[in-house]
Order: C-alpha cells, then structure tokens, then sequence
C-alpha cells in the first residue's frame, strides 16, 4: 500500500478531498493512504511560531526551518519498514508531469508532501528533502491544492482505484501526445455530428483514426510535446 503524509498547517483543507469519490473508496479498498501532520505543533514558543521575517529584508514572511524539520524527523522516527520520501512543493521546483506521476506510483517508500504557506521557505530545508515538485508557472496562497493535485494524479495510477484499468493506458501524457477527441451521445448534438468512423465498427480505421486525432491536436495545442513527438519518431526511423 502506498502512504501519502501532508506536511501543512491546514490540515483541514484535505479533510474532504480524503472523503470524496475515488479517493475515499482507494483508502478504503486500502490501496494508498492520507494523512496529515501539522507542522505547527512543532513550532517556536507558546504561540507555535512557524514563520519570521527574511534576513536582508524585504515582503512578507518565510516559514522558519525547525518546524518542518522537525515534524518530518519525528515522523521518521515513527515509520516503520519503508523510508520517507520527501517533497517539497514551490513554485521554484521542477515541472510535475505524468512520468514523474508513474514513477512515484511505483516508489517503495512512504510519500511526504511538504506544503507551503506566506514568501516561501527558509532556503535550508531544502537540504534536508529528496526532491523539489511545482504543478506549474504561478503562485498560489500555499501547497495543499498542489499536494493534492500530486496524490489524486499518483494514487490513480495505482492498480485497483481507477475501475477499468484500461482506461489509463491512452490518456494525455502516457506518451508525447495528447488524448485522441472522445464522443458519446447524442449522435447529433445541435448539427455536430460524431465522425462517422467512430460508428463503423472497423477497429484498425478507428485506431488510425484516434492517432490522427492525437497528433493533430498536440501539434495545435501543445507544440512543446508535438516536437517531442517528432523528435522520437525520428530516432525510431
């Protein structure tokens, strides 16, 4: 089973998130879980002081480093059999994308997602963590709706939570490209017909037809991955 820990002190953000549609049927299959840890119980004084100003000055407040480092030794103190993994979420790390979604769904280790609040970290945490993730170029108010972006992408993956296994296997992502156009009914939605092949029956024209359409729409939306795409049919010439 794979173990997700948030490090916030919101906890309460992911208190639905944990009780809603898949995931809450995941947990309860016992496929993955999630909890959290308020790093605030470990901070400074009476008033559980987690952030101070920036040395040299400047905006705003950055989350001091005892806090957190001490929340994740004390749940590693506390682990037994699989190491944490730890992750740091900012704007500032490298892009989360589904390869990285695959690998971490198959990590022997338990999960630690390190949430963010105010300006930002004190730089020094981040030597004491595995890996630095953002889930794209803006800033949001802190790390939860990130860390759960992250454990909804990773714990589908997991054999079991998603119903039809199968259904994984052509998403956007899996390779260079982007999902073929699906359809359902109606057949004629306000003079918007479904292609035709879709409705002949003839499985090889459909997947020629699924592949046309993944190429075609990477390549208007998504030249990045298009050229991705190219590259590697290149090299398999």
């Amino acid at each position: 089973m794979l173990d997700f820990i948030v490090f916030t002190i919101f906890p309460d953000l992911l208190s639905t998130f944990t009780t809603q549609s898949l995931i809450k049927k995941g947990i309860d299959k016992q496929k993955f879980s999630i909890r959290t840890v308020n790093f605030r119980d470990f901070g400074i004084g009476k008033h559980h002081k987690v952030d101070d100003t920036p040395y040299g000055g400047g905006a705003g407040m950055l989350l001091r480093p005892e806090p957190i480092i001490d929340a994740i030794e004390d749940v590693e103190k506390k682990l037994t059999g699989k190491r944490l993994y730890k992750i740091l979420i900012s704007p500032q790390g490298k892009p989360f994308k589904q390869k990285k979604a695959i690998s971490l769904s198959k990590l022997d280790a338990t999960i630690g997602l390190i949430c963010g609040r105010f300006e930002g970290f004190d730089e020094r945490i981040r030597d004491f963590v595995d890996e630095e993730l953002s889930i794209g170029d803006y800033i949001l108010l802190g790390g939860e709706i990130p860390a759960m972006a992250i454990i909804e992408s990773v714990s589908r993956l997991i054999p079991g939570v998603v119903g039809n296994d199968d259904s994984l296997v052509d998403e956007s992502f899996q390779t260079d490209l982007l999902e073929y156009a699906q359809y359902t009914k109606p057949l004629n939605f306000r003079d918007k017909v479904v292609p035709e092949v879709l409705i002949s029956g003839h499985h090889q024209k459909i997947e020629e037809w699924r592949q046309a359409s993944s190429i075609s729409r990477t390549r208007k939306n998504r030249s990045d991955l298009y050229q991705l795409y190219t590259n590697s049919q290149h090299k398999n010439d």
